[in-house]
């Protein structure tokens, strides 16, 4: 019996087409080729190829609808700037992962290797952990939320002195370790939203602290922004049917206060503010079940605020 590895296909077969697939599509949305071989990590001389069809590849994958909807969604996200490689390499490692289960992969993994055929070999997909995977989306999740805060007009004029953060909690959060956010937070500068670093778990004990009492109250609530209290930001949430909730700043523990007061109102508000206090910054905190939906939600409230301003 010949031993072939799935991984020995993905890099003879499967790379080489997507690549090729992926160098026509950013050609066709007007890169360069050196833009195009920067993007994909190759020679110029290999993207010229690409281009001309002179590549090869494998008719398998080039017409595997999920396989040309992932590259779609690449060049798009690659040529406007909304994705980067490590997003790009997310969505093809998740497109991987799809296409051992049954798909394409299977198929060449089994014409190499007959004795699997029949047999109903599952051993890619059940060699996935699931713990992993929770993370990973939710790392993925963090950091479109970051890129949506980035790209919210008006959203420079509402991060904090202390800067701004976006996390969200495992499903089975217990702790701040479990809770994924921007290392070192979010920043203005110059007008502009700067991000340091991609997420990681444990990096925000503020955050954490507000979404893991949250999710006391409802398990359903697992993303949180935290921003500068503002007026006109309270008034639109208010005209969208939400009614913020002013808790204490000044308070000794905050997980034990926030929890105790969305007890109290026995739900948790999608927005909750404090005014401040000696030494503590005016911030608010807007919740969402993801923290891309809490990022939505403050792009909506501030254009809403904006409008009304």
């Amino acid at each position: 019996m010949s031993l072939v590895l799935p991984s020995e296909l993905v890099v003879d077969r499967f790379l080489p087409t997507v690549r090729a697939m992926l160098a026509t599509r950013l050609a066709d949305r007007d890169l360069t080729q050196r833009e195009i071989a920067a993007e994909l990590g190759v020679t110029q001389a290999a993207v010229s190829k690409y281009v001309s069809g002179e590549s090869g590849g494998d008719d398998r994958f080039r017409d595997d609808p999920e396989t040309v909807a992932t590259v779609e969604r690449i060049a798009d996200g690659l040529a406007s700037g909304e994705m980067d490689g490590y997003d790009a390499l997310a969505d093809l490692l998740s497109l991987v992962h799809s296409l051992e289960d049954r798909g394409p992969i299977c198929e060449l993994h089994e014409e190499k290797m007959p004795e699997l055929r029949g047999l109903g070999c599952d051993l890619c997909v059940r060699g996935l952990d699931p713990d992993l995977r929770a993370e990973r989306d939710v790392l993925t999740n963090v950091r479109a939320a970051a890129r949506t805060l980035a790209s919210t007009p008006g959203m420079a004029d509402v991060i904090p002195n202390v800067g701004t953060n976006v996390g969200m909690a495992l499903p089975d959060a217990s702790d701040e370790t479990d809770v994924a956010a921007v290392p070192g937070r979010i920043y203005a500068m110059g007008g502009r939203i700067e991000i340091p670093a991609n997420p990681e778990f444990g990096a925000s004990k503020h955050v954490a602290t507000a979404i893991l009492a949250a999710r006391a109250t409802d398990p359903d609530v697992r993303g949180a922004v935290n921003v500068a209290t503002d007026d006109a930001l309270l008034d639109a949430a208010r005209e969208r049917g939400i009614d913020p909730l002013e808790f204490d700043a000044d308070y000794e523990d905050r997980a034990t206060h926030l929890s105790d007061r969305f007890g109290e109102r026995g739900s948790v508000p999608r927005v909750a503010y404090h005014r401040g206090a000696f030494g503590i910054e005016p911030a608010t905190y807007v919740f969402g079940a993801t923290a891309t939906d809490a990022a939505e939600r403050v792009a909506a409230l501030l254009e809403a605020s904006t409008s009304s301003r």
